[in-house]
């Protein structure tokens, strides 16, 4: 810490000064990704518990050191986890499932609740619902909190993180989920309350946390909100100022630091205010310093995320300087930080040699913001020019940018300028089923897939070697139709209705079309971490976006040859290769939407022209990127929509679209889903056991639409029975001559033995309910 910086656990000597350079948090996969390797094998039982632990504490102290070495003066620490922060914080309140609790390994009990079990001496465990973390594409397990839940303390994790950090030397800060942000992230189940209501059985939890903490002798701690700058909750304003106002008044304890992020905190931050808490961090970048400005934060540490942590572009750091120095006056003392955890960028930008000069000079990830959070804060104490040459370095990637002619393309703009409604304009929906049913001929309950199938170790190494070169393109393509043939051949025996080509050719559903794509780049190593051991290398959209040639039309094509089913072709939407790429900041969000829906329009004309009778555009980013607070929704879906349907509406009555969308609340979003105008649309629904269905039927959805039977996210294969159960559930709210059968999502995670198990047996269900169905109908009396 500072010099000046005093412990203490007695709050009535607290003061608010504390430290100048910090980050929320901070990735936890490992510079090369040790902790995917080392869970895998685990998981696989190549390895033990040992030594997975000892992985974890190498991750730890290497992140820590970075900090240290970048000038920080509090670090955080209790953000690195084996899977997931929040299922974290339900162990760490006692609120797992009751399913997992026969399992004695605290471990094996934890990752059971993550990924379920399957094939054990005992029964399967169903693993708990998986959904976005906010407007993000990191994905956190959600609480179940019943009527039975009865929370207890264990604080094992973080404080042997905190013994571990401070062996090390580190000025640790103990980082934990809030109560509000955990409750309003949980479901209720069994017939619970909303978990809200029970808040006041945290406090007490929470308050005894923060004795504990304090014996620890550390001097803050850091209770994330981010909760407090949505709209996910009635009364959060009032809700704020009641818990910080209890666990401030709580004599012996840390310093707090309540931090949000992802927006602009509104009246919320004023509430915390007129507590006892020390500290406030606020996210600068999506949120407004005259929130700050309008708050009596004058006895309070304020935490400024004045350098985006979830972007890749170096910071205009004679703005954020700017925005610092704005606020001195309205806080007891000023902080630089990031705007929220650099989970969510790659490590560093050293080691991508293969980028272009003056694109690399343009970028900066974690390592390179911590640069210029530690630069910020010295230049805020000692003036710009104890920083010049960081601050020239900036501007001068600021200008490069701006100049560059591969960034503003006049062609794109003028043919985005040329566009009108009836661009985007399809026939009335009854009139395609009519279309689409003559020509593709399906029975009742289709049976289908979401796209992708198992990346094989075979094609990882034929993907490694066309990129080292020791096969060339040709060779290339002869091992990838081969997987294609594979993949027909197999959903042929398995007796499905409508096949794919199994996608052995992408690397990742955004990255392959991003690589095709002007506008794009992509990175050799800037990982992030999705969701557990899953991590993916989001592309860099810099620039105006247009497709010089077909994408996928050639795999296709050649994946119909083989078989007299019809095969989809397979696309991924603009608003997820938004979502899901680090996208340009200086333009509108709607405009660069707009340029890549064109690009997908070219080629599902293409596929369209080459005899390609069912086009999938999946959009599972849609809920995604849905504005946190209400007021910004309605101009965001408005842009979303029109982008898909720039993308779809090229086709003909006869070719079928379809699309995919995953891991979200839908029901906030049933309408823009409707306004798509998809002939079918596939759906998550198996772990939150076909709830969206409801909120399908309840606004009057009348497309066809696929509930996913089964979810492939666990290595559970789920038995025909369990598969028809969930059938059956669907026709509750769907008639059957509505509804496909599908998995959740695409297969490319799991084992070709799990896929070929769970495919038969989702076969098995669908033909079972097709009897019944038939049963039925003979039984109705003719009239």
């Amino acid at each position: 810490m500072s010099d000046d910086t005093t412990i203490t656990t007695d709050t009535s000597t607290t003061h608010s000064a504390g430290f100048t350079a910090t980050v929320p948090g901070v990735a936890r996969i490992g510079a090369n990704r040790e902790l995917k390797r080392a869970v895998e094998a685990y998981w696989a039982g190549r390895i033990d518990a040992a030594a997975l632990t000892r992985v974890a504490t190498g991750i730890r102290r290497d992140n820590w050191s970075r900090l240290i070495d970048a000038g920080f003066d509090s670090v955080p620490v209790n953000t690195f986890s084996y899977y997931d922060q929040v299922l974290d914080t339900a162990v760490m309140l006692g609120a797992l499932p009751p399913r997992v609790a026969a399992i004695d390994d605290p471990l094996d009990r934890y990752f059971a609740a993550a990924r379920g079990t399957a094939g054990g001496p005992g029964p399967d465990i169903a693993p708990l619902e998986m959904t976005k973390w906010f407007d993000t594409n990191y994905h956190y397990l959600v609480p179940e909190i019943g009527p039975d839940t009865e929370f207890t303390l264990d604080p094992g994790a973080v404080l042997d993180e905190i013994a571990q950090a401070q062996a090390q030397g580190v000025p640790a800060r103990p980082v934990v989920i809030g109560p509000i942000t955990f409750l309003a992230l949980a479901k209720a189940v069994d017939g619970g309350p909303a978990p809200l209501t029970r808040i006041d059985d945290l406090l007490p939890l929470y308050t005894d946390l923060l004795g504990r903490l304090a014996q620890t002798g550390v001097d803050w701690v850091q209770i994330d909100e981010p909760t407090l700058v949505t709209d996910q909750a009635d009364g959060l304003t009032d809700l704020a100022e009641r818990v910080y106002g209890v666990l401030s008044a709580v004599r012996t304890r840390p310093r707090i630091l309540v931090q949000t992020y992802f927006g602009d905190t509104g009246d919320r931050l004023a509430a915390l205010a007129r507590t006892e808490v020390e500290g406030v961090g606020v996210d600068l970048v999506t949120g407004s310093p005259d929130t700050v400005r309008t708050a009596d934060l004058t006895g309070k540490l304020v935490v400024a995320g004045v350098v985006d942590g979830r972007n890749v572009w170096r910071t205009d750091l004679d703005a954020a300087l700017a925005a610092l120095e704005s606020l001195r006056a309205h806080a007891g003392a000023l902080a630089v930080s990031t705007s929220c955890s650099t989970l969510h960028v790659p490590y560093t930008v050293r080691g991508e040699f293969e980028l272009d000069p003056v694109l690399h000079g343009w970028l900066a990830f974690a390592e390179e913001k911590f640069g210029e959070v530690a630069a910020l804060a010295r230049a805020l104490a000692h003036g710009r020019d104890d920083q010049a040459c960081r601050f020239e370095a900036a501007r001068a990637a600021l200008a490069s940018r701006a100049a560059d002619p591969r960034v503003h393309v006049a062609a794109v703009r003028e043919r985005l300028a040329g566009l009108t409604p009836a661009d985007w304009t399809r026939s009335p929906a009854p009139d395609r089923r009519e279309a689409q049913d003559a020509a593709l001929g399906l029975p009742v309950l289709p049976t289908t897939t979401i796209g992708s199938y198992p990346q094989t170790v075979e094609i990882r190494k034929a993907r490694l070697a066309l990129r080292n070169g020791t096969i060339d393109s040709a060779a290339y393509r002869s091992r990838m139709e081969q997987e294609i043939a594979a993949v027909i051949a197999l959903q042929e025996q398995v007796g499905l209705d409508v096949l794919v080509h199994g996608e052995p050719e992408r690397n990742d559903m955004v990255q392959y079309f991003a690589e095709q794509l002007d506008g794009f780049f992509a990175t050799a190593a800037g990982w992030v971490q999705s969701y557990g051991s899953r991590c993916v290398r989001p592309p860099i959209l810099f620039g105006d976006v247009r497709r010089s040639s077909p994408m996928t039309v050639g795999w296709i094509t050649y994946a119909q040859s083989l078989t007299e089913k019809p095969v989809k072709g397979m696309l991924t939407g603009p608003v997820t290769i938004l979502a899901w790429s680090f996208v340009r900041d200086d333009q509108p969000l709607a405009e660069t939407a707009r340029q890549v829906a064109l690009a997908i329009r070219d080629e599902t004309t293409d596929l369209e022209r080459a005899g390609v009778p069912i086009i999938q555009v999946d959009e599972p980013a849609l809920r995604e990127l849905l504005p946190l607070r209400t007021a910004d929704r309605a101009a965001y879906l408005d842009w979303a929509v029109t982008a898909f349907r720039i993308a779809t509406g090229g086709v003909g009555d006869a070719t079928a679209i379809h699309t995919h969308l995953c891991y979200s609340e839908f029901g906030e979003v049933i309408g823009a889903i409707a306004a798509l105008d998809a002939d079918v649309t596939s759906i998550e629904a198996a772990r939150s056991h076909m709830e969206v269905l409801d909120d399908l039927d309840a606004a009057g959805f009348a497309a066809q639409v696929g509930p996913g039977v089964y979810d492939i996210h666990s290595p559970r294969v789920p038995a025909a029975d369990e598969m028809a159960a969930s059938l059956r559930e669907a026709l509750d709210a769907v008639r059957a001559d509505r509804l496909w059968v599908n998995p959740d999502c695409g297969l490319k995670t799991r084992r070709t033995d799990e896929v070929t198990a769970a495919l038969r047996n989702m076969v098995d269900a669908a033909r079972r309910v097709r009897e019944e169905i038939a049963a039925d109908r003979a039984t109705v009396p003719a009239t």
